[in-house]
């Protein structure tokens, strides 16, 4: 049987207090944080960053991506606002240390987490948002079958200019054909 949480380059593991240092490190990446989140960027204290590596509860999973190899934390995946009555959930993915990304390691681990949701979790659909400037990002979740559903129309601001936020989603049974296909 094949591992759920291990790829071929990276595994996903829990976060510890241990990681909070590279965490706080990302924080302050405003590029980074910017393609993950629409509130206005702000580091994050240590305390904040230990508060949620602990803050996990029956709504939430979150995964450290580390690689095989050496156990290098070089991102986190999450799970969120899962709705096990309706076995729904949102996604959220961040590799992190730069010299990692564009090198598929963030697919491998969406794979991982998509194996995991449908096949361990049950659920049945999964979610998530992107903004439009995001290229990179779009490009791997239809690579990876997900559907874009709609738009939130000029959603953000961001230097000056309006930009949107797209929803894209997956079924369970879309995932499994798409790995059988």
């Amino acid at each position: 049987m094949k591992s759920l949480l291990t790829g071929q380059h990276i595994h996903l593991t829990s976060l510890s207090e241990d990681d909070a240092g590279l965490l706080m490190k990302w924080s302050r990446n405003e590029k980074l944080q910017r393609l993950l989140d629409a509130i206005p960027y702000k580091p994050k204290s240590e305390d904040e960053v230990k508060k949620w590596i602990g803050g996990e509860d029956q709504s939430t999973r979150l995964f450290a991506i580390r690689l095989k190899d050496s156990g290098r934390l070089i991102g986190y995946a999450e799970l969120d606002g899962i709705l096990w009555a309706h076995r729904v959930g949102g996604l959220s993915i961040l590799i992190g240390e730069e010299e990692y990304q564009g090198r598929g390691l963030g697919r491998e681990a969406l794979e991982c987490l998509l194996d995991f949701s449908f096949h361990e979790l049950n659920l049945h659909r999964l979610q998530l948002t992107v903004f439009s400037y995001n290229t990179h990002a779009i490009r791997l979740y239809e690579n990876l079958g997900f559907t874009k559903e709609g738009s939130f129309r000029e959603f953000l601001q961001r230097d000056g200019k309006r930009h949107d936020m797209y929803l894209y989603g997956m079924l369970a049974d879309e995932w499994q054909n798409k790995k059988e296909g």
